[in-house]
């Protein structure tokens, strides 16, 4: 509360946002790396970019706990993994979504657009806490 912001961490409703982003990421990252291990699925761009994706969201989003202090870089965060989450939506929904590849494909899906959906959540809060509040303040 020193820096003048009011801002001493994450909102309730960013932090449990962000745990789900977490927690998706974790299970997208278990499945797609049982897809790897096994033969029985083609390995290919489409689920290496998802395992990528995935490990680099568990590996860094305990930097978007830090960042809660100053929206600018957690939006900026927030910006760059939900588009590429995005297209980790596009991609398993493209390949997996009308062939009988199985649950587990399937859920793959579920999840990849539940970190999405809530990395999207996270956009719109930053930019509303960012800047919508930055207005509010300067008009008092």
């Amino acid at each position: 509360m020193a820096d003048g912001s009011g801002r001493s961490g994450l909102s309730p409703l960013l932090l449990l946002s962000s745990i789900i982003i977490w927690c998706s990421a974790v299970i997208v990252m278990g499945i797609v790396s049982y897809f790897i291990s096994q033969d029985t699925y083609p390995v290919g761009r489409l689920i290496i970019y998802t395992e990528v994706i995935s490990v680099l969201t568990v590996a860094f989003f305990v930097a978007s706990f830090l960042l809660g202090k100053s929206p600018g870089y957690s939006l900026l965060f927030n910006i760059i993994f939900s588009y590429l989450w995005l297209v980790a939506v596009v991609f398993t929904a493209s390949a997996w979504s009308h062939s009988g590849v199985g649950a587990l494909a399937h859920t793959v899906e579920a999840f990849s657009f539940i970190a999405f959906f809530f990395l999207f959540f996270n956009v719109l809060h930053d930019w509303h806490a960012g800047f919508g509040g930055a207005r509010s303040r300067s008009a008092v």
